[in-house]
């Protein structure tokens, strides 16, 4: 599969710190130099047929759908597809206008990820989303009028604007939109941010962990009760609308990474990430050059990735996998760490997979993280 990061956004939305540009200056250079980036790492992916092929940013629907169709004729250029592969748009709600979405109808986009992120305009603001909640709504059904059946959306919980009450008409907001896949995470404050910064100016109230999990469990009762499966921690789809990319990384599969900013996996020991800076990408990627740096992971490394990513999704982690994969001190380690936990109900081993049950969800990456070899 591949996954490729446009690094281009309208505004800065105060909690996010991925990488991104407000400037399109280079724009196509930028596309220019993903173009060749595809062309240079053809032969890194194993399997030469994809699954999935996934636009995510920053903000992919800044691109004109032609600019859209340009990078998958690149990707058809190197690689087959799938007959019934899954192509994924990342999507502003302000950017999904009627000709976007007739333009895009025309591509081979068959799936859209929507930056929703409430239906509040109190939270939107706090946020600094671009949008505004009628466009929120009315994104998602012009989208479905288009014939995208094939919906995520993407909702923030915790929020110091929101509360229950709030909370529970944003979901219910999307259940009567029938959206199929919800992905779905807690306001959270990184460094660096604008959210950050007016916390701790005490311009606003820090999210509180409490409220946050009471939302995450009242979000994770209510879609099961609508239909949906839980199957990863942040993740929750109706039958048949898993994220098939995203899926494809929890369970270790290889993945080739484009652009500035982006990651790869080999499947086994190496992985690697691209320059996020724009203009040392373009420039290193127009010399011919790739603009990438590589790490072999360690036995220790690769457990401790298996354990954080599997342990937040239903599959759980494999127990027969695990003891193929690694040698006998690390699983002698394992199994003297899981037994505590085992006791007390906080891991569970079923049809040979370790697993954290659901109630123990919220706090999955700190049950993982103490499984980790140092």
């Amino acid at each position: 599969m591949i996954y490729i990061h446009i690094p281009f956004c309208k505004q800065k939305c105060s909690y996010c710190n991925f990488h991104f540009s407000t400037s399109l200056n280079f724009k196509d250079e930028m596309l220019a130099a993903m173009k060749k980036e595809i062309l240079l790492r053809k032969d890194e992916l194993q399997n030469k047929t994809l699954q999935s092929l996934y636009f995510g940013g920053g903000t992919p629907s800044i691109l004109s759908p032609d600019e859209i169709k340009s990078l998958i004729d690149e990707v058809v250029k190197h690689f087959n597809f799938e007959n019934d592969i899954e192509i994924t748009l990342e999507a502003n709600p302000d950017d999904l206008d009627k000709s976007f979405l007739k333009g895009l109808s025309d591509s081979p986009i068959n799936r859209l990820s929507i930056g929703t992120q409430s239906f509040f305009e109190a939270d939107l603001q706090l946020m600094n989303r671009a949008h505004s909640s009628s466009e929120a709504e009315d994104s998602i059904k012009r989208s479905q009028d288009f014939g995208f059946e094939n919906l995520s959306i993407d909702l923030i919980y915790g929020s110091p604007t929101s509360n229950m009450e709030i909370w529970k008409q944003n979901l219910n907001k999307t259940i009567a939109l029938e959206v199929p896949h919800i992905s779905s995470y807690a306001l959270t404050v990184e460094p660096k941010t604008a959210l950050g910064n007016w916390i701790s100016k005490g311009k606003i109230i820090s999210p509180k962990e409490e409220e946050q999990n009471q939302e995450f469990y009242y979000l994770s009762d209510f879609l099961k009760d609508k239909g949906f499966q839980h199957y990863e921690v942040s993740n929750f789809a109706k039958p048949g609308f898993y994220s098939r990319h995203n899926s494809a990384y929890w369970k270790y599969k290889e993945y080739l990474g484009i652009g500035p900013s982006a990651h790869s996996y080999n499947g086994f020991n190496v992985r690697s990430w691209n320059v996020a800076n724009n203009q040392q990408y373009v420039k290193k990627l127009s010399s011919g050059l790739l603009a990438k740096e590589q790490e072999i992971l360690s036995q220790k490394d690769q457990f401790n990735e298996m354990m954080m990513i599997g342990l937040r999704t239903t599959w759980g982690v494999d127990l027969n996998g695990l003891n193929e994969k690694f040698n006998g001190e690390i699983m002698e380690y394992f199994y003297n760490e899981i037994k505590s936990k085992l006791e007390e109900g906080i891991l569970v081993i079923e049809e040979n997979h370790l697993k954290i049950p659901e109630r123990h969800w919220f706090m999955a990456d700190g049950i993982a993280a103490d499984l980790f070899m140092v």
